[in-house]
């Protein structure tokens, strides 16, 4: 059997915890961010789990869990 390729974009955007959790970032960060609430902003910045339903999708793009 080959060797799986990982997908980059997912490789950036998710990471494995030590447990196996897979986490992921807030989008709608980069940008008009001074009309947003400083709680809302502060709320971008921590890594949220993914959702049970899109586990095993993203699971197979980072099949190394990189």
């Amino acid at each position: 059997m080959p060797k799986l390729k990982t997908h980059k974009g997912a490789k950036t955007r998710f990471h494995l915890t030590g447990t196996g959790k897979l986490m992921r970032t807030k989008g709608m960060k980069s940008h008009l961010r001074r009309k947003k609430s400083t709680r809302v902003k502060r709320l971008f910045d921590e890594t949220i789990p993914v959702s049970p339903v899109d586990r095993k999708r993203i699971s197979r793009l980072i099949p190394y869990g990189v």
